[in-house]
């Protein structure tokens, strides 16, 4: 991944959580459908979360299952640390800093998790990681990846950036938290949703799908077996 990535979110890391319910303007329903999608019958099932950051959606997680064990990975140790105070009563995390792409995981898992995140690889990288997703998940597993797509042609996508920029001006944020935001996107490789779910399914996903759609921000879902 783009050194340029973990830079960039190191500096975020402190305000990370606040700013985000004000860059996404469909905060609720995005991480709500993404909560809802995560299920299995295990009630202490191992789940990993790819990027996981402050730890904003495995958060959400463990409120559903409280005995769940959550491997957080992420590129920014800074981000982790904020994920740390937030998990401090807990000792059910596992903490990894470094590049998921190329991590190995030993144990299978339950669930395989990921917000805002993926977007950042490239094309071909995603590809990779779906496969690498696939393989790490036990049979019935369920992969949920809530993250940024690609508008289907250059139009579409310069109208979902136009509405983005309009909703987050709106919102309340500072002007230098907007344009650090900003700084941020110039980054995103967003691929779009018909060639993610293609991808997904070459990798050997079944009941593909995308399970909510807001503009450039979109649920997956798909399940191993």
């Amino acid at each position: 991944m783009d050194p340029s990535v973990k830079r960039l979110f190191d500096a975020a890391a402190r305000d990370y959580d606040r700013q985000r319910r004000m860059l996404i303007p469909c905060f609720d329903d995005f991480y709500g459908t993404a909560l809802a999608l995560v299920e299995t019958d295990d009630p202490a099932p191992e789940i990993l979360d790819l990027g996981a950051g402050t730890g904003l959606f495995s958060g959400m997680v463990l409120q559903k299952y409280p005995d769940a064990r959550l491997t957080l990975v992420d590129l920014s140790d800074k981000m982790l640390e904020k994920a740390l105070e937030r998990f401090r009563q807990t000792d059910r995390i596992r903490y990894v800093v470094g590049d998921y792409t190329v991590l190995e995981f030993p144990q299978p898992f339950d669930a395989v998790i990921s917000s805002l995140s993926i977007h950042h690889l490239p094309h071909e990288a995603k590809r990779s990681l779906f496969a690498k997703v696939f393989r790490l998940l036990k049979n019935g597993g369920v992969f949920v990846n809530a993250d940024q797509v690609a508008g289907p042609t250059p139009e579409i996508d310069r109208y979902y950036r136009r509405r983005w920029l309009e909703n987050i001006r709106a919102s309340g944020l500072e002007s230098g938290e907007i344009e650090a935001s900003i700084e941020r996107r110039k980054l995103d490789i967003n691929a779009t949703l018909k060639d993610q779910i293609r991808w997904m399914e070459e990798a050997g996903f079944r009941d593909v799908d995308c399970m909510y759609k807001y503009l450039d921000f979109a649920v997956f879902y798909g399940r191993k077996g």
